[in-house]
């Protein structure tokens, strides 16, 4: 388990003013918000809700999660669910493919360790040769272990799957000739259906996506194999595959926290109104004619969906930033405006992506009672930061 530095501990009931930038601040008040309005939506639509765990990368938070109604955690990377597992997540879905016969390896062991504590793990395939070498690894490792596999399609990733219809069925159908292995359903995950910009391009992707899935399940079904569930969704079409009647199972995670790219999209009404919760505390190092300087540059946030936004709460923020690379922002001043930021002063920025900016921080600092006049009331270890493998 990753130790809490001292200085960190020394800042709890501290105020918000203590914490030393650059750092990554969680309000706890917003994502509690954002917490239940998400249990609140899923028992609505009466689907069950598996959110990533590839975003908090935390077995604190994924707990408390759980606590709220989540029934399990997905991760990308076996390395993930190791970190969580170790420190008692005990439902874990792997949507994502292993080949790697070492890793498969550990897939089996991790297994069995879930397995005698009364949870469960499950895997995504897209190959027959991943059906092979999964059951190979089970039944070298743990032959009384059984893992449950999940199908990925692809409905408009890009990425992994197989196309939808006969070649999801020729793997649900290898996938039973092996005892340990279970068919637990369908992967259909549409990634950049999340950040499409308009409502209407949402939803008609996930149409299109819908009418994929059920003619695959159909097909499977018709074979005399139940498909049991179909997982997938995010945080931008989740009110589409809630509503379909299709998906038994949400896993969107950035709901959580949000992103300044998710703000870009514009919202659903019928979805939840989700908040930001995890900013960057930075502060203003130097003051310039034109420009201010701040103390968050790249490595403190990720920047592929862009660069972070400025927070302002009640209004249009008076500053934006830009690239000043590893260790620097650089603040000018809003279009129309000249005011620039005071030397010593904090800037909370919003990250352009939660997930790999969550990835590059070791813990997580949580404010209670906003961030202007909040205190420090947790901090959370992020157990599973660089876990790739």
């Amino acid at each position: 388990m990753k130790s809490i530095p001292e200085h960190l501990l020394q800042l709890q009931g501290k105020p918000v003013d203590q914490i030393e930038t650059p750092a990554l601040v969680i309000d706890l008040d917003a994502m509690e918000r954002n917490v239940q309005r998400m249990a609140e939506f899923t028992r609505k639509h009466q689907v069950h809700w598996r959110p990533h765990a590839k975003l908090h990368k935390s077995a604190e938070i994924a707990l408390l999660l759980e606590q709220a109604g989540a029934c399990g955690h997905c991760v990308q990377k076996l390395s993930e669910a190791e970190a969580l597992s170790a420190h008692g997540v005990n439902n874990l879905y792997i949507s994502n493919e292993i080949i790697a016969p070492a890793k498969l390896r550990r897939v089996a062991q991790l297994a069995q360790v879930l397995q005698a504590r009364g949870g469960k793990l499950a895997i995504a395939v897209d190959s027959a040769t991943g059906v092979a070498l999964l059951a190979s690894a089970m039944r070298d490792v743990s032959p009384d272990t059984s893992i449950d596999v999940f199908v990925e399609i692809d409905v408009g990733q890009g990425r992994c799957g197989v196309p939808p219809g006969e070649a999801a069925l020729a793997l649900a159908q290898a996938i039973s000739e092996h005892a340990a292995l279970r068919f637990a359903g369908l992967q259909a995950y549409h990634g950049r259906a999340q950040h499409f910009r308009s409502r209407e391009e949402r939803h008609q992707a996930i149409a299109q996506v819908i009418d994929d899935v059920v003619r695959t399940r159909e097909l499977i079904n018709e074979s005399g194999i139940a498909v049991p569930l179909v997982t997938g969704s995010g945080t931008g079409t989740l009110i589409n595959e809630a509503a379909s009647g299709v998906y038994g199972e949400l896993q969107a995670g950035s709901f959580l926290f949000m992103d300044a790219d998710y703000a870009r999209n514009a919202r659903d009404p019928a979805q939840p109104a989700f908040e930001h919760a995890l900013f960057v505390k930075a502060q203003v190092v130097s003051v310039q004619q034109h420009h201010a300087v701040c103390d968050a540059g790249h490595k403190s946030h990720a920047i592929d969906s862009g660069l972070p936004t400025v927070h302002q709460p009640d209004g249009p923020a008076p500053f934006s930033y830009a690239n000043g690379g590893d260790e620097h922002g650089i603040l000018h001043p809003a279009p129309g405006g000249e005011q620039l930021p005071t030397l010593g002063s904090t800037i909370w920025l919003i990250p352009g992506h939660c997930d790999p900016t969550v990835n590059l921080h070791d813990h997580l600092i949580g404010v209670r009672g906003g961030l202007e006049r909040g205190l420090v009331e947790r901090i959370i270890t992020v157990d599973a930061r660089g876990a790739l493998r």
